[in-house]
């Protein structure tokens, strides 16, 4: 048996560039996710007007497999992930849970990196599932109708 065959694919985070805009764009969630996550393209227009936030293609390996939008908040200086989809071709091979954990140790390698935050739609069950999985728990906060939740100091590397 090739051991190869086993190794999860390595997950990388990419500017969005000319290259990969158009493909990133049309990278879509399954239709019955559509109420859950922003398509692409808006994500990216609002980085455009909010340059402190970034927009980044996943990757596994080579291939595209998703989108994030990472930002940090002004006023408290805390690290969000504003928007995380995978396209829906990609979904069921494991890139969701890599490809957050990738995102977190982006955040973390980020200078005065203190907080790291994300929402998510109620009635979004596999978003939360996955939150919880790698540290997130709910803060007790909603944001314009979403449910905020914060990753733990234990995975922040940070005591309590």
């Amino acid at each position: 048996m090739d051991r190869k065959a086993h190794l999860m694919p390595e997950i990388t985070l990419k500017p969005i560039t000319n290259e990969n805009l158009r493909p990133v764009i049309k990278l879509k969630v399954a239709d019955d996710q559509n109420n859950f996550v922003a398509p692409n393209v808006q994500s990216i227009a609002q980085a455009y007007v909010n340059p402190t936030w970034q927009p980044l293609a996943i990757y596994a390996d080579a291939d595209l497999v998703g989108f994030t939008l990472l930002g940090r908040d002004a006023d408290t200086g805390f690290d969000w992930i504003i928007r995380f989809m995978i396209g829906t071709e990609h979904q069921g091979k494991g890139h969701g849970k890599a490809a957050l954990l990738a995102v977190i140790h982006h955040l973390k390698a980020q200078p005065d990196n203190t907080h790291i935050l994300l929402s998510y739609v109620p009635g979004n069950a596999i978003a939360e599932g996955l939150y919880r999985a790698v540290g997130f728990a709910p803060t007790g906060e909603v944001d314009e109708g979403e449910i905020v939740m914060q990753l733990g100091n234990e995975e922040l590397g940070m005591s309590s």
